[in-house]
């Protein structure tokens, strides 16, 4: 498991994972030809982009703007591009996760409201019930802290271990692990992709869908939305020279056709509305 980054709750650190992923352009206009402001907007392709391309066919030419899609599979690039002014407004991350770059990055970003909420949730090609789970059982995670904080808590709740940080949990603190499990650390683009290599693994609500794997039909547990505090948004930098354009994108994006199209298109609840 050459991707990885082990790190063995009895052991030491037993191996380091880097990992890259590029984003591609859905679409490459940037011109006002036809009178509209276009928004270029980084975007995971599930289920952000697919939404974007909601509000781009069914809301925003009333509004005069025009959204150019830009699909990213990692959680990187997208705040790296719009740092860089080659985004207008990224939508793909939580609020968790942006505070965090924020605050360790230095990003002059703002951002807007609850968008959708995509639950985590644990897969397993291993077993069908965590009551299945053996001593010394591998267990995949994000590699990103508030992510990675985020599956240890579900985790938790699901009586596998205790933390002794609830606050903002790491790989490291677990105050209690009777069965010796062995957490793994990894990118979580490649997380559906190892999942045969582990025996679990907690899997974000977007790359489980991008990789076939239903949250609500697939998984062994789930994540429940009540209160959840993980809604996505989106994000864009401070004093803007596309101001006006994205505060119309931000309130189309909180449309209550918006909230249709996402339940119609997730009957069974793998991404929910957050408002």
């Amino acid at each position: 498991m050459k991707l990885l980054k082990i790190v063995s709750l009895t052991c030491a650190t037993l191996l380091a994972l880097t990992s890259c992923a590029t984003g591609s352009d859905n679409q490459s206009s940037s011109s006002d030809d036809n009178g509209k402001t276009v928004v270029k907007v980084g975007a995971s392709p599930v289920p952000h982009a697919d939404i974007l391309k909601f509000v781009n066919e069914n809301l925003a030419s009333a509004e005069g703007i025009e959204i150019d899609i830009k699909e990213y599979t990692d959680y990187i690039q997208p705040n790296v591009a719009l740092d860089e002014d080659e985004l207008d407004a990224n939508f793909f991350q939580h609020l968790p996760y942006f505070d965090t770059e924020v605050s360790e990055k230095g990003y002059a970003f703002e951002h807007g409201k609850g968008i959708q909420i995509e639950p985590y949730a644990v897969f397993s090609e291993k077993i069908t019930d965590l009551k299945e789970l053996a001593d010394k059982a591998t267990i995949l995670v994000n590699n990103d802290p508030s992510n990675q904080a985020r599956a240890l808590k579900l985790l938790e709740k699901l009586g596998l271990f205790e933390l002794k940080n609830r606050d903002n949990p790491t790989i490291h603190d677990l105050a209690k692990n009777p069965h010796n499990y062995t957490l793994i650390e990894a990118d979580p683009a490649i997380i559906p992709v190892q999942l045969p290599d582990v025996d679990i693994a907690v899997i974000n609500g977007n790359f489980a869908l991008d990789h076939g794997l239903n949250p609500a039909t697939d998984a062994i547990a789930i994540e429940s939305g009540e209160d959840n505090p993980y809604a996505n948004i989106l994000a864009w930098k401070k004093d803007s020279a596309k101001a006006e354009a994205i505060a119309k994108l931000e309130k189309l994006l909180h449309d209550p056709k918006v909230a249709d199209f996402i339940r119609e298109s997730y009957p069974n609840g793998e991404i929910v509305p957050a408002f």
